[in-house]
């Protein structure tokens, strides 16, 4: 923890809910300052409860105390430390009021201002999960301390003021305009909003319910292009979730706020905030698609389990993250265009959880998480994407609808409650008459990945270090020679090992429908076939689940990366399903790029162009065709396509131009007039990248201000190209000092959750890092001063070098 503030204990947490129950809070926001400066003024007044008179407890606040009393008393605001405000002999009836202000708003620490370079606008957003809602105003931090919440918020007159239910009235004061909204329902304060900044808005009403999306100024094109379907997709979730879980979703507004300069996505009550990057700049790909579907019903699914429903304390964090990762997933695949989603899932997601679990930054899905500072390094891989397939295979296992049977009565035993996950389990385990203890324990208890293996026509178990006997339900695809399908036999392990009564067939593919977590080593006969011919597949996911066996198998194994990209390429070749090509293009990249020998590379990497040039020709994989060309395009014929097409295409354009500074072909006054004419607000990220290409210090050492130091590079389609044009394998010897210089940066990593996880992620050098790097990366990450996210991630980071270095030599 910082020397400025504590991290709440899940003793201290619990003590303070046995003596409290928090009434409601009245909150009046100042955010007037904010137009032109960087202070936010707030106003807290708490209503609560004690069970124990006379005692003493702390409340919550971050921001600087100016003044404050209790039942009229007042307080020392000197008396606050590290976060904390005393608040001694309590009465059975408490009245606390907290005047506070905050100047840190660029941090994307709770509260975040951003002006946007286009026109100079001002918007503000907050992000409280986990304990951040203390960083703006005074407040009992913790999830089961749940309270109405009502919000005064004085603004600019040119601003909308958004927060977690309707305005009840908006006045005009002054200058500016006073917004008072009506009581939130009982929520934890870490998912109350409130959003700021003159926003354009949408509205419609669908199915009996009132929807807003809104946006900044400048990306009013691309919301009115893509409003009717992200209305659709929040309409179609609404009943979705209403239906199956026998509890419509309780309030008639749901907003959508999509702002600039944030990571991710947050939950918050009936007024989800988006990363605007996810209105895509340019007409999105069928991937990208799918990506916002899932992310928008991913939020939504919170609003049950997370908002309606909350975990009692941070342990069963994963709960609140895994259950949202399935049910988005689950609610998209009812979408007739989103249908191959579970593919889409394993292949971008799935594999990540995979990669962490044979890591040495992996740990069970629950864990013990003794404070808040430790909440923080969970979120992860594990707890979304391991945690959303455990859940998966407990429906399997269950019986899907008997799941979500018990999922509906455990929403309505417990609404506006906490709960813990033996509540959960419970519901399921009533509904579907099952004793889950076992399963819980052997899945949720103990670390690591099993590899299901055929051999000789039987099914073996390789389990991890400490033997726990996992019970899987998955089933066994067996194709013909010609890839037809022979057959689909479900099984049922819950021992070392099964004999399989499988078809006669050619080939015989494990786990073919992705239903359970778990590695898989075919036999050598299907191996040889799917290395080779997996394209030949009749069904998506089959084919999906064939390549990640293939990249387990060098991830894990440390196979050849060479082969590896060579059995993707060899998918790429006939695979036209316009959301799975898109993912096999960058995993085939990624293969080319970080997993294959240095001395392949090149003939690997003329293959890939060759493939991606065929796959344009077919209109509904054009697009992510041509981004994957523009990277490796290497002669007159790969650009001719390219510049076909680019003249529509900003975002294809700067790839273009990224790549040709790569090559030493940097045109300043093609970049200026691009720049000129792309109405994307942060075409200056294109323009940064295509500088930054060139084998140049200067440029690079730009880059690196702007990313690592100033910190002003926000998260958008731009700064992923940005990032990769640094760090290119081919200027290996002249970025290895700022490779050295990302391990200083991690050692000092501070931020909000979203943003610090993200960068010190996405700047891992992979590309460039060598074993000497990894040796002092690896010291790096044992050293107990570095935050725990950013050791986590870098632990991550450390494990996955290690392998791609293995599988380039092998």
């Amino acid at each position: 923890m910082s020397e400025r503030t504590a991290s709440l204990t899940r003793q201290e947490a619990a003590a303070r809910a046995a003596l409290l129950e928090v009434e409601r809070y009245d909150i009046a926001l100042d955010l007037t300052g904010l137009l032109e400066g960087e202070t936010v003024r707030s106003v807290a007044t708490v209503s609560f409860r004690c069970a124990e008179p006379g005692a003493t407890t702390f409340v919550d606040c971050v921001a600087t105390v100016d003044r404050a009393s209790l039942n009229g008393v007042p307080l020392d605001p000197a008396s606050a430390e590290r976060g904390r405000l005393p608040l001694p002999d309590l009465r059975a009836e408490n009245v606390l009021v907290v005047e506070a202000h905050q100047s840190n708003t660029s941090s994307a620490e709770g509260i975040h201002r951003t002006v946007d370079p286009t026109d100079q606008l001002v918007y503000v957003w907050t992000s409280f999960e986990p304990d951040d809602a203390r960083r703006v105003w005074a407040c009992f931090d913790q999830p089961d301390l749940k309270a109405v919440h009502a919000f005064t918020v004085d603004a600019p007159t040119s601003w909308t003021v958004l927060s977690n239910t309707a305005p009840a009235s908006v006045d005009e004061r002054g200058s500016g305009r006073r917004w008072a909204f009506e009581d939130t329902p009982r929520l934890s304060p870490y998912v109350v909003v409130v959003n700021a900044g003159p926003f354009h808005e949408i509205r419609a009403t669908r199915a009996g319910y009132d929807l807003g999306l809104y946006c900044r100024r400048s990306l009013v094109p691309v919301l009115e292009r893509d409003a009717a379907e992200i209305l659709d997709v929040t309409e179609h979730g609404l009943r979705w979730f209403g239906e199956r879980f026998a509890m419509p979703f309780p309030q008639r507004r749901y907003d959508q706020v999509f702002v600039p300069d944030m990571s991710g996505a947050m939950e918050n009550w009936a007024a989800v905030t988006h990363s605007d990057e996810l209105l895509y700049r340019s007409e999105p790909t069928q991937c990208e698609r799918s990506l916002r579907a899932y992310v928008v019903l991913h939020e939504m699914a919170h609003m049950w389990f997370g908002d309606l429903v909350t975990m009692r304390w941070w342990d069963d964090l994963w709960l609140n993250e895994a259950f949202a990762t399935w049910a988005g997933t689950w609610a998209a695949a009812g979408m007739p265009q989103f249908a191959d989603i579970w593919a889409h899932t394993l292949i971008l997601e799935k594999r990540r959880a995979y990669s962490q679990d044979m890591s040495p930054g992996t740990h069970p899905i629950r864990a013990d998480v003794h404070d808040v500072d430790a909440a923080l390094a969970r979120f992860d891989p594990i707890t979304y994407t391991k945690g959303m397939s455990v859940l998966r295979q407990l429906a399997a296992y269950a019986g899907e609808k008997l799941f979500v049977a018990g999922l509906g009565s455990y929403f309505e035993r417990h609404q506006w409650g906490n709960t813990t996950l033996a509540d959960l389990i419970g519901a399921i385990g009533e509904a579907s008459g099952e004793d889950l203890a076992a399963w819980t324990e052997a899945w949720l208890d103990h670390a690591g990945t099993d590899v299901i293996a055929l051999d000789d026509g039987r099914l073996v178990v390789h389990r991890p270090e400490d033997g726990v006997v996992r019970p899987h339900r998955l089933d066994v695809a067996s194709f013909a020679q010609d890839g037809t399908l022979v057959g689909s036999t479900e099984l049922t392990l819950d021992a070392s090992g099964l004999e399989a009564d499988l078809p006669d067939a050619a080939v015989h593919l494990l786990n073919a429908g992705d239903l359970t977590f778990a590695a898989t080593r075919t036999d050598p006969a299907s191996r040889a076939w799917l290395r080779r011919r997996a394209g030949e597949l009749p069904d998506v996911t089959a084919r999906t689940v064939a390549v990640m066996e293939a990249w387990d198998e060098t991830a894990r194994d440390g196979a050849s990366g060479a082969e590896l990209a060579r059995c993707v390429l060899s998918v790429l070749e006939t695979e036209r399903n316009p959301d799975l090509s898109e993912h096999f293009l960058d995993l085939a990249r990624e293969a080319v790029e970080l997993w294959a020998a240095p001395e392949a590379a090149g003939e690997l990497r003329e293959r890939l162009a060759t493939v991606a040039v065929a796959m344009a020709e077919d209109p509904a994989c054009r697009r992510a065709a041509l981004r994957t060309l523009a990277g490796c395009a290497s002669g007159a014929e790969h650009f001719a396509v390219l510049e076909a097409h680019a003249d529509d295409d900003p975002d294809l354009a700067w790839r273009v131009l990224t790549r040709k500074a790569e090559l030493g072909e940097y045109d300043d006054a093609h970049l200026v007039a691009l720049d000129a004419r792309d109405p994307d607000p942060e075409s200056w990220i294109y323009a940064l990248a295509v500088r930054t290409a060139r084998e140049d210090l200067a440029a690079k050492e730009a880059a690196w201000q702007a990313l690592m130091v100033e910190r002003r590079v926000p998260r958008t389609p731009g700064r992923e190209l940005l990032v990769h044009s640094f760090w290119l394998p081919s200027q290996a010897e002249l970025l290895r000092p700022f490779a050295q210089r990302y391990l200083a940066a991690v050692r000092a990593m501070e931020g909000g959750l979203l943003a610090t996880m993200s960068l010190a992620f996405t700047m891992y050098p992979w590309a460039v890092a060598d074993e000497d790097f990894l040796a002092q990366a690896e010291r790096v990450a044992q050293d107990p001063a570095v935050p725990p996210l950013a050791q986590q991630t870098l632990v991550r980071g450390n494990d996955l070098l290690a392998r791609q270095l293995r599988s380039r030599r092998a």
